[in-house]
């Protein structure tokens, strides 16, 4: 199978190929990316650069007979266009088949002939479902989809990739923070290179901050400047002169990059007046206060990162930007601020680097892992291994699952706890090591049954498109619940890389190894277990229906209840003097239980 790498993007997207030790990027005539749009005007479908052209609104969705970013409304079941009923995932469709005819049309496509599949890059936020309907738009354009990859993911892998051995020495066991900043989506993770691997520790993303909303703020204020500088009321635009607006703000945006002062001109802006152009001077402080407000949110996004995973802006040895939105100055302004100059990079193929780091995924033919386990947590704090870190990730058509016969522990309220959970590191980790909560699913059980009677079946899998399915179901009750984690971090192999990346020598320590629990936090006690263990009972559930595992003759025989168990026996265990619980300062006759001796 010859694989391409495919960047779909909500605003741009493209093809890249690997030709030998060169990354192919086929860029449109504009030597740009391919806008994410598409025009119907009867039979006829205008796409990429011309139909942007033609926009008769500003803003995203559906405008006529024109649709600009389609990749928002995949899993939708339909959309009209042109008061016409369309399927999303034929519009995708559509631009998909055009990226590709471009590239095939190219003077550098040589590599491309008899192209069968591509390494897709996501966002990181992207559901299950609509992930699902994206491999449904590529099989109907007639690629087929090998592998899902993350979009930052992608690029520092491409990153890397370009000069391995230089990054393997320079990075190897270092935090490396990568921002890919695009038109319609602020994608982030944290990754450690290990050995020739390479780990995602941590992921967010978010579609409030992407390019178009700098954009859409941008046109909302000049227009309401101008307004009150001439004095109208209520702008009364010409038919598709905000959509040139919208168009012009963009680059007004990119053009105070490298300019401070630029001007926003649209000719016949207005309907019914005597001057109707529309012509504003935008320089760039104004462009910083109107940015302002979003950067901040971005910013706490990306600090956020860095604190949810516990390791300081100090450690992070390199934050690559990448995206449409890593050029302007207020946003490499604030990276420095965090990072320095000299741990920050934006390379000058910031706008392939994505589609470029997939397309060298497919030519290394590398699959994703899992970078960390998927926990079940058990009673008494103790965790099942479900899906373990280093299992290959499903490729195309592929599924990973399997199946876990559990018990209950305490069946007295009727609710079965599952706990799903992940260590906040990849590698050997011990059980006292903090976790990161996937997703909890309950099930009824029989509240009569004893303990380990009834048993539960947990059938888990990953899917190709990295979507993790639980489902559990109580064999007596005959209850079922499901869930779906989206939340994964993956791992890849360099070519030259080690499979040896369990190894902890020199590893950076992240603070929330180190954090306790808050105080006083409410959490659920798991009440599954994976085999038949007594000492997993509560204490004073056991005594119900095995007293004698508490005989004071009989302490420290296996089947004797355990210390933990006895003080849990006294402690819900009532004064039999007074009938005053085991702990109530009333009571004269009994020690309360955190100080009693069985």
């Amino acid at each position: 199978m010859k694989l391409i790498g495919f960047d779909f993007g909500t605003t741009n997207s493209l093809v890249a190929h690997i030709q030998g030790v060169e990354a192919i990027s086929f860029l449109d005539e504009e030597d740009r990316p391919t806008p994410s749009v598409v025009c119907y005007e009867g039979e006829q479908k205008i796409l990429g650069r011309a139909a942007k052209k033609r926009l008769s609104q500003a803003g995203l969705g559906i405008q006529g007979n024109i649709v600009k970013s389609p990749k928002k409304s995949l899993g939708q079941p339909s959309i009209f266009v042109g008061g016409i009923e369309k399927r999303p995932a034929e519009i995708v469709a559509d631009i998909v088949e055009h990226i590709l005819e471009e590239a095939l049309s190219n003077s550098r496509s040589d590599g491309l002939k008899d192209i069968s599949g591509a390494v897709v890059t996501i966002p990181i936020n992207m559901p299950g479902y609509v992930r699902q309907a994206l491999r449904d738009s590529f099989s109907l354009a007639g690629l087929r989809i090998f592998q899902f990859v993350h979009e930052p993911f992608a690029a520092l892998y491409g990153f890397f990739r370009k000069d391995l051995e230089k990054m393997m020495r320079r990075y190897d066991k270092k935090i490396v923070l990568v921002v890919d900043w695009g038109g319609g989506t602020l994608d982030l993770t944290l990754c450690q290179m290990r050995q020739g691997e390479l780990f995602q520790l941590k992921n967010d993303g978010t579609e409030e901050v992407g390019g178009d909303i700098f954009d859409e703020a941008i046109l909302n204020f000049v227009l309401q400047k101008f307004c009150n500088e001439k004095g109208i009321d209520a702008p009364n635009e010409n038919s598709g002169a905000r959509a040139r607006l919208f168009d012009t703000c963009e680059r007004a945006k990119i053009d105070l990059s490298s300019r401070t002062t630029t001007v926003i001109y649209v000719s016949e802006f207005f309907r019914n007046l005597d001057d109707n152009d529309f012509n504003y001077s935008l320089n760039r402080e104004e462009l910083d206060n109107i940015a302002l407000p979003l950067i901040n949110k971005a910013f706490r996004r990306i600090v956020g990162i860095l604190d949810g995973a516990g390791y300081s802006t100090e450690q992070v040895a390199l934050c690559l930007m990448t995206g449409g939105m890593a050029n302007m100055p207020a946003i490499k302004s604030r990276i420095h601020e965090l990072f320095g100059p000299a741990r920050t990079v934006v390379p000058q193929n910031t706008a392939t680097l994505v589609a470029e780091g997939a397309a060298w995924i497919a030519q290394d033919r590398n699959g994703l892992i899992l970078a960390k386990t998927v926990e079940l947590e058990q009673a008494r704090g103790s965790f099942l291994p479900l899906i373990k870190a280093g299992t290959a990730m499903p490729k195309e058509g592929q599924v990973c699952k399997d199946t876990f016969h559990l018990y209950c522990t305490d069946p007295r309220d009727g609710i079965a706890k599952f706990q799903f959970c992940t260590p906040c590191r990849f590698g050997s980790v011990m059980l006292s090591e903090p976790r990161k909560a996937l997703a909890d699913m309950t099930i009824r059980v029989d509240t009569k049954a004893r303990v380990f009677h009834e048993r539960l079946e947990l059938d888990v899998q990953i899917n190709d498109n990295l979507i993790l399915a639980m489902q559990a179901a109580s064999l007596n009750v005959h209850d079922k619940d499901s869930c779906e984690i989206h939340e994964l971090e993956f791992g890849l192999s360099f070519p030259m890389g080690s499979a040896e990346f369990f190894s902890l020598d020199n590893e950076p320590t992240n603070k929330a190894e180190s954090q306790p629990r808050e105080i006083g936090a409410i959490r659920v006690r798991s009440n599954i277990a994976d085999h038949d263990d007594q000492s997993l009972v509560p204490g004073e559930l056991l005594y119900t229906y095995k007293p004698s595992c508490f005989d004071e003759r009989l302490r420290g025989l296996p089947f004797s209840a355990s210390e933990e168990q006895r003080r849990e026996k006294l402690y819900y265990t009532p004064c039999s003097r007074c009938g005053r619980r085991s702990n109530d300062p009333a009571c004269r006759h009994i020690a309360p239980a955190s100080n009693a001796t069985p």
